[in-house]
């Protein structure tokens, strides 16, 4: 079977301990984790875990099934990238004399969509919100530069259709 990308996401209770468990499942089945996210869900009380992984959909579909079984999953799903709206954050150091003095800078900046968010005598921050592929090709271009340091958010992701978890977890809201 030929491995994709896929998001599995895992609506839980917020107890100490269950992101090292749930690593674990990954780790016992020498999957790589690509990114792993964690917030409130829209549910009082429920988090929500997006990881990303590249693996066949046979070996995903085992540790979703192995990671519903911890007491404190609610519910896991998987999905490909063709089922969810994603994006990832990426924030970019870049030297003030080196952004002043090449204004080719400036165009990457206006051709990606990205925007300044600090600026000092002795450095920019740049911010870069998007696909992966795009936040990539901006550390690319910016890297000749001489980036003075780097850094991407894991990915975010909700579904295209509507989750079949909304019920589920409106009744654990309600008995919570």
């Amino acid at each position: 079977m030929e491995k994709k990308d896929y998001t599995i996401s895992i609506y839980t209770e917020n107890n100490v301990g269950l992101l090292s468990r749930i690593a674990a499942i990954f780790l016992k089945r020498h999957i790589n984790i690509e990114s792993v996210t964690v917030s409130k869900s829209e549910v009082e009380g429920v988090m929500r875990f997006i990881i990303v992984v590249q693996e066949t959909e046979e070996k995903i579909g085992k540790v979703v099934k192995q990671i519903e079984k911890q007491i404190e999953v609610i519910k896991a799903f998987y999905h490909t990238d063709q089922e969810m709206i994603y994006q990832e954050t990426a924030l970019y150091k870049v030297r003030s004399s080196d952004f002043v003095d090449d204004f080719n800078i400036q165009d990457f900046i206006k051709e990606t969509n990205a925007r300044i968010v600090t600026v000092t005598p002795n450095f920019f921050v740049i911010e870069k919100t998007g696909k992966r592929s795009e936040t990539e090709s901006l550390y690319e271009k910016l890297k000749p530069y001489g980036l003075m340091q780097f850094v991407r958010s894991g990915t975010i992701a909700v579904t295209k259709e509507e989750m079949r978890i909304s019920n589920l977890l409106e009744q654990f809201n309600t008995t919570n």
